[in-house]
C-alpha cells in the first residue's frame, strides 16, 4: 500500500474510532508497527492527528473524555515538587526489610529516590533507572525485569517481561497511573498496563502514586478497579464524588504534606 493510501486509511480508521494503538493500526494496515510510527509522526506533523505513546487520536476530538499521555521526559518535568512528596509520604508505607514491585513511571522514580534512605529491600522492577537509583544503596537486593525495551520511558516490556514478573512474589506494588476515575485506574499503553497487571498479581498489597493532574481521567486500558487498591496517595484533595468512590472501595487516602 502506497503510503498517501495508508494516511487516508488511518484517517478514515480515526474518523471511525477516535482513537487506536499502534497495533491495531498494523493489524488493519497489514504493515509492520515501525512504519505506523512513521506513518502516525507524518500525519501528527501535518495536523491530521493527534500522536500519544503506543497510538493516535483524531485531532479535533471535542468533548471526547479518552486522553493521551504526554512523552516520558515531558512527564518527569511536570508537576515534580508534587512527585516528590507524594514519594516522600509513600515511603512511609514500607518498612526496612520489605519486598516491593516497581513499576515505571515518573512519580516512581521519585519514589526510588525515597526508598534509597531504607535498609535492606527487595526491588523488582522493569525499569533500568529505578534499578540503578535503588542499587545506590548496596544494603537493597535489586531485580532488573528483562523484555523488549520501550525506548520513550525506558522499561522492560512484553511477554518477556510478564513471564519474569510471574516468578516473584512481593509484599508490595507501587505503581503510578495515567488516569483515575470513580472507577477504576487506567493507563494509555497496553504492554504498560499488562506489566502493572502482573505486578498486581504477585503482590500483597498495593499503592498507587498519582499527583492531582490524574484525577477524572480516562486512559485507553484498565490497569484494575478501585476495590483491588489498598492505598492512593496524592498531592491534593480529590473532588467529592472521587472522596466518596474512594472511600466506598476501603481506599487509604493519603494526602502527602
Amino acid at each position: 500500500m502506497q503510503p498517501s493510501k495508508r494516511y487516508e486509511e488511518i484517517s478514515r480508521l480515526l474518523d471511525h474510532s477516535g482513537e487506536m494503538t499502534v497495533e491495531d493500526f498494523a493489524d488493519r494496515l497489514g504493515v509492520s508497527r515501525e512504519t505506523v510510527r512513521r506513518d502516525l509522526t507524518r500525519l501528527d506533523a501535518m495536523g491530521k492527528l493527534r500522536k500519544f505513546h503506543g497510538g493516535a487520536r483524531i485531532a479535533s476530538r471535542g468533548n471526547a473524555a479518552i486522553e493521551a499521555e504526554d512523552p516520558f521526559t515531558q512527564r518527569m518535568a511536570q508537576n515534580a515538587d508534587a512527585k516528590k512528596k507524594i514519594a516522600s509520604a509513600a515511603r512511609r508505607l514500607v518498612a526496612s526489610g520489605d519486598s516491593l514491585f516497581i513499576d515505571t513511571g515518573s512519580t516512581t522514580v521519585a519514589m526510588a529516590e525515597a526508598l534509597v534512605a531504607l535498609h535492606g529491600l527487595v526491588v523488582i522492577t522493569n525499569a533500568p533507572r529505578i534499578a540503578a537509583i535503588v542499587a545506590g544503596n548496596p544494603s537493597h537486593k535489586v531485580f532488573l525485569i528483562g523484555g523488549a525495551y520501550g525506548v520513550d520511558a525506558g522499561e522492560s516490556l512484553g511477554p518477556l517481561a510478564l513471564e519474569q514478573i510471574a516468578k516473584f512474589r512481593a509484599r508490595h506494588v507501587i505503581l503510578t497511573v495515567g488516569a483515575i476515575d470513580a472507577t477504576s485506574i487506567m493507563d494509555f499503553d497496553l504492554q504498560e498496563a499488562e506489566v502493572a497487571k502482573a505486578m498486581i498479581e504477585r503482590s500483597d498489597r498495593i499503592t498507587v502514586l498519582v499527583d492531582h493532574s490524574k484525577f477524572n481521567r480516562r486512559g485507553v486500558f484498565e490497569v484494575a478497579p478501585l476495590s483491588a487498591i489498598d492505598s492512593l496517595v496524592t498531592d491534593n484533595q480529590p473532588d467529592a464524588a472521587l472522596v466518596e468512590a474512594l472511600t466506598a472501595a476501603g481506599i487509604e487516602l493519603i494526602i502527602a504534606e
